[in-house]
């Protein structure tokens, strides 16, 4: 059952899309922000904190460096305090997999460890597979990720070498939609609840179909109603604020 703070109404006055900025930021404003691949999420808030002279300035889900697209960014305590229900969206993204190639990470981050023929695949083994990963489902954080065990983010263990069971988490499928098929790389589209991993998916996906898989692109393109269309460039939003 959803907490009370993630129920809470999030008004749509306090969100702002281009061109619109708010005139006082204490008042608190939700900027649906575009990331670029490469820039942390943390990044894009220092960025804005810089920029709107308001340290208290988090964000409703993180997006990996090589990931892109939609991250709401939340300016100011009024907007803060609706973090649990920004995040409490649902998510939707776009994903590249590459099958048959297998890296720690789940994705083109680290080098490629295992490679396997994909070639035979066919588009039916794809949907059989497919529907099997729609609804609820339990599914294993990656290694690097940021959960923590025993007071350590699994990541910095794993820069470590090091390898900890991590129990399994329920996490929900609403939609996988299989948009492209050229053998190697697997394109779809992806709705799902909070606390989803991509990566964690896509190396589950390579596992059913028995040839291994990874994360080559990943853009969020939905959080709930905010689409990435009508978020800010970075560089625009850069502009504005200098």
């Amino acid at each position: 059952m959803p907490s009370a703070a993630a129920q809470r109404d999030i008004p749509p006055e306090m969100v702002f899309t281009p061109p619109s900025l708010p005139e006082d930021w204490t008042d608190g404003a939700i900027l649906p922000v575009d990331k670029p691949r490469g820039l942390p999420s943390f990044s894009v808030v220092e960025q804005i904190q810089d920029g709107t002279g308001v340290q208290t300035v988090g964000h409703a889900g993180t997006l990996d460096p090589l990931a892109t697209g939609l991250l709401i960014v939340l300016v100011s305590r009024p907007a803060t305090r609706l973090q649990e229900a920004c995040m409490h969206l649902p998510k939707t993204y776009e994903a590249t997999l590459r099958l048959g190639e297998v890296t720690p990470s789940l994705d083109a981050e680290t080098e490629v460890v295992e490679r396997q023929d994909p070639s035979e695949i066919t588009r039916s083994d794809l949907e059989e597979v497919r529907e099997s990963f729609l609804g609820v489902i339990q599914q294993v954080p990656p290694m690097y990720s940021a959960v923590k065990v025993d007071g350590e983010r699994l990541y910095e263990k794993a820069r470590r070498g090091e390898t900890v069971d991590r129990p399994p988490r329920q996490v929900r499928i609403d939609r996988l939609e299989l948009t492209e098929w050229t053998s190697p790389d697997l394109t779809v589209r992806v709705k799902c609840s909070k606390g989803t991993y991509i990566r964690a998916l896509a190396r589950d996906l390579g596992d059913a179909l028995d040839v291994g898989a990874h994360l080559v692109a990943l853009r969020r393109t939905a959080i709930g109603p905010y689409v990435v269309e009508e978020s800010w460039a970075m560089e625009t939003l850069e502009d504005m604020l200098s």
